[in-house]
């Protein structure tokens, strides 16, 4: 294993392998001691897409909260909201998600007025957004209605990033990858599939082809071919194994290209490690 190697998996406090019902339950504690130590939460709060990550930790998040009820006699709950921009490609996949989790509320909420409004009046001020740029738009629409959903339900939002994408900074800067609680980070998504089917998750969920499906220009197109690795190798990786010297090279290419996502604001007396952050 070469030290970059060893560096990342530390600060990522990625595992070589897990026990998928002690690493359920892990996460489950983790939750619920997170509320008990916060009087005001009387709620979680998730956005449902169908899935691997957010269908795993929903089922997670509802279990948590079904323990937290049945020890605090019904103070709890977990809104897993859907939120389509108009019509989802997967819509059938986001319903058995939610079909699977049983969340204490669900909801389904467009955002597509709210994103497109934003568009629109971004263009009137002169700034033309690529399709790209759009796709970060709608992850952050989506970020903001489940804070409006948190703030009306005394919550706190939870994030499904993990290991896997962390290392690459796969998310949009504050839309997915800005939560409250990020009870998933340190797995891969190997083992994310395992606790999956330990849970007894749906095949099609556990097996499906991760996307972001922001672009309407590529609309579902896959995870791995934005970024040019399978998530194999990334698990593969995180896991201390060898790797290719390619894809080596496209996953430490894609961490340092991407501390900046990683790290909290940058201040006067936190200068970055400009050295291994490229923010072009």
């Amino acid at each position: 294993m070469q030290v970059l190697q060893q560096e990342i998996m530390e600060k990522l406090h990625a595992k070589p392998q897990i026990e998928p019902e002690s690493e359920a339950r892990e996460i489950i504690d983790f939750i619920k001691e997170y509320a008990l130590k916060h009087p005001f939460i009387k709620s979680f709060v998730l956005g449902i897409s169908g899935g691997q990550d957010s269908t795993l930790l929903g089922r997670l998040a509802q279990m948590a909260t079904d323990e937290l009820n049945t020890e605090r006699e019904g103070k709890y709950a977990f809104h897993a909201l859907r939120l389509p921009y108009g019509k989802q490609n997967d819509e059938q996949d986001a319903i058995d998600a939610l079909n699977f989790i049983q969340p204490t509320y669900r909801a389904t909420i467009d955002i597509k007025p709210a994103v497109d409004a934003s568009i629109a009046a971004l263009y009137e001020a002169g700034y033309e957004l690529s399709d790209f740029v759009e796709g970060n738009e709608k992850a952050r629409e989506r970020m903001k209605v489940q804070y409006a959903v948190a703030a009306k339900t005394g919550g706190v939002v939870l994030g499904a990033d993990h290991a896997a994408e962390a290392i690459t900074g796969f998310y949009t800067k504050y839309g997915d990858g800005a939560a409250d609680l990020m009870p998933l980070y340190g797995l891969n998504k190997r083992q994310g599939k395992q606790i999956m089917k330990y849970l007894g998750a749906p095949d099609h969920l556990v097996n499906k082809v991760p996307t972001a499906d922001l672009e309407d220009d590529q609309p579902m197109i896959g995870d791995e071919e934005a970024l040019g690795v399978t998530y194999d190798a990334i698990d593969d990786f995180l896991e201390g194994r060898e790797v290719s010297p390619e894809d080596y090279r496209t996953i430490t290419g894609w961490y340092k290209r991407t501390q900046h996502k990683r790290d909290l604001p940058y201040h006067r007396y936190s200068r970055p490690a400009y050295d291994q952050t490229d923010t072009n």
